[in-house]
């Protein structure tokens, strides 16, 4: 049941700078509440970021937060971020 609720409070962030890894985006997104977890997704043949990742927080109040920032900037790019489908 747990990894039900941890899901519910998934976000997928999009439109990534290629330069930002999990660390960069755990500490963007850390500002909103306990990251439980960020994670970047990358090519696994060419190993570049894809672009977008995933951010999971611990709690309602963190995703809430998050999401509910209008705009969100990482190294001067305007980010995509919505709730992540199950």
């Amino acid at each position: 049941m747990s990894g039900i609720a941890r899901n519910s409070y998934k976000l997928f962030v999009g439109n990534l700078p290629w330069t930002i890894g999990q660390k960069e985006l755990q500490s963007y997104f850390s500002n909103f509440g306990h990251v439980a977890n960020a994670a970047v997704v990358f090519d696994k043949q060419l190993g570049f970021s894809k672009g977008y990742g995933f951010v999971s927080f611990s709690s309602r109040d963190g995703f809430n937060s998050a999401s509910n920032k209008n705009t969100h900037f990482i190294e001067g790019r305007v980010l995509k971020v919505q709730p992540a489908n199950s």
